[in-house]
């Protein structure tokens, strides 16, 4: 256990009131995270009309999708390293700027190559905002409830913009799909502005013998680039070719060489003995079956709600309103929970009512009752949004050392972006695998479905085994509010050795008090 003390001391633990400047900081931070999550999710119910106007096929528009997702999981790592060393105000402001001219490109383009490119690009410079924003909370805010309640607050900026994404997607597609890529071009240029008058100047780590660790992100990068690409054209290559064999053995081999080098790199981007934490690995792997999970449903159920039941963008948008307003209501109301339940059991209840969400919108058919089939579904997977989203992020950072907070937070980010990428190849290759490619127009749209359904399954079963892992920390004793990441040797010699100091002090003490003891009893004898 770690006291609260040692991981931040910027806000003394006993003020309970935030200055304006504090407030204004975390307003910018989480008009950035909205935006990361809103872009993510705002091009789902754009995808048929960007389909159809770029003649793009089902493979295509998922790379529409993983393109955002890739570049913002592939380099969040790098992303980390920079806002420790190089500053987390300047990494945050830059990579806002490019995501804003990136958004406005977006919105230009008339290929889909081209569009896929500017999607990588913003992915990209979220995947500097991301863990520069959650660094500066961390080390902005004490361990404890304050930072739970920023963290909370900040969190459920994130869900909201994720589940409001669909909705605003559906209005803005009605009037053309281009204005889902230009609305966060004005939105990130307001929020640019204002963090460059809000956000405190803060001291840069030393950069003394530590580096960014390149040969480490072009291999972490370059084995889940080429695992997403791996899986979503294993099904038309065949899964046991030998292309798709490979490729699977080139992934293995990135991984390999990814693992040496942050073992013999002096400045890594992941200490690899932040993975011998328990807690930091139900974490990240929570975020990652989680989102994952999410963004195949998401993809899935806006084809299906438009493809095979005919709703307009509109009225796609109004099926979500359901859950992007849960969101939003519940979502800040969080940090109390947390602080009373405990990280473990809020994000269980939040996987639970996951995966009962997806096993409720099974029963989808040709003519579903929108009331009594996708709404309770709807429902649920806006409360799970609320509270695993919070209780995951407040999991993965506490009880960690300052000048580590933005590895953990590019961490954390990584697992939810990359598990996204990759559980949406999973899918998008189940679909592709199911689907009827014989032609004939009797019974499209059943043929449409049945391709649907074992994804829907796939999607199910990647939410329950994030829950079967949330539910194995529940056999511990929830903490205070501090979890010991595991440290270097170094730190764990000087624990040791502390320890041994401690206790031969107190060896000496108890000496003595047998020796005073044993004194007075002779001279009363």
């Amino acid at each position: 256990m770690t006291s609260p003390s040692a991981t931040s001391t910027t806000v003394p633990r006993a003020q309970d009131r935030w200055s304006a400047l504090q407030w204004g900081t975390l307003f910018v931070l989480c008009a950035a995270l909205f935006l990361d999550a809103l872009d993510v999710s705002m091009v789902g119910v754009a995808l048929p009309s960007i389909g159809s106007e770029l003649s793009l096929s089902t493979t295509s528009l998922q790379w529409v999708v993983s393109g955002y997702i890739l570049g913002y999981g592939g380099l969040l790592l790098l992303g980390g390293r920079a806002a420790d060393l190089l500053g987390r105000r300047r990494v945050f402001l830059i990579a806002l700027g490019v995501f804003a001219v990136a958004s406005l490109l977006g919105g230009l383009v008339d290929s889909g190559s081209l569009l896929i490119a500017t999607r990588f690009v913003k992915g990209l410079s979220a995947a500097f905002t991301a863990p520069a924003g959650l660094s500066i909370i961390t080390t902005t805010f004490a361990e404890g409830p304050i930072r739970n309640r920023a963290l909370t607050i900040y969190s459920s900026c994130g869900a909201t913009g994720f589940s409001m994404g669909l909705v605003l997607s559906g209005f803005l597609t009605e009037a053309g799909w281009r204005w889902t890529m230009l609305l966060p071009a004005p939105v990130a240029v307001i929020a640019l502005i204002a963090g460059l008058k809000l956000i405190p100047r803060t001291p840069r780590e030393s950069t003394q013998g530590r580096g960014y660790d390149l040969p480490g992100a072009v291999t972490g990068t370059a084995s889940m680039l080429l695992l997403v690409f791996t899986v979503v054209s294993a099904s038309s290559a065949g899964w046991a070719s030998a292309r798709t064999l490979g490729s699977f053995a080139a992934v293995a081999v990135l991984l390999a060489a990814f693992t040496v080098i942050e073992n013999r790199s002096s400045s890594p981007l992941i200490r690899l003995g932040v993975l011998r934490s328990s807690t930091q690995v139900r974490a990240n792997l929570g975020a990652a079956t989680f989102f994952g999970s999410y963004v195949g449903f998401q993809f899935l159920v806006t084809q299906y709600l438009q493809n095979v039941l005919g709703y307009s963008a509109m009225q796609t948008a109004l099926a979500f309103l359901p859950a992007g307003a849960l969101v939003a209501i519940l979502s800040t109301r969080m940090g109390p929970v947390v602080d009373r339940f405990g990280t473990p059991r809020v994000t269980a209840f939040g996987f639970l009512a996951l995966v009962i969400g997806y096993v409720l919108f099974l029963r989808i058919d040709l003519h579903p009752s929108y009331a009594g089939v996708i709404l309770p579904s709807m429902l649920l997977l806006g409360g799970a949004f609320a509270t695993a989203f919070p209780a995951l992020n407040i999991q993965a950072t506490n009880g960690v050392k300052d000048h580590e907070q933005g590895m953990v937070s590019g961490l954390l980010n990584t697992s939810f972006q990359v598990g996204g990428a990759i559980f949406l190849a999973v899918v998008t290759a189940v679909v592709t695998a199911n689907t009827d490619t014989s032609g004939g127009a009797a019974g499209s749209k059943q043929a449409v479905l049945d391709s649907y359904r074992p994804a829907l399954w796939v999607v199910t079963v990647i939410g329950l085994v994030g829950l079967l892992l949330t539910l194995t920390g529940l056999r511990r004793r929830r903490p205070t509010y501090g979890i010991l990441v595991a440290s270097s040797e170094g730190d764990e010699r000087a624990r040791q050795a502390a320890a041994e100091r401690e206790a031969a002090e107190n060896g000496a003490v108890a000496s003595a008090g047998a020796s005073r003891t044993d004194g007075d009893g002779s001279a009363r004898a």
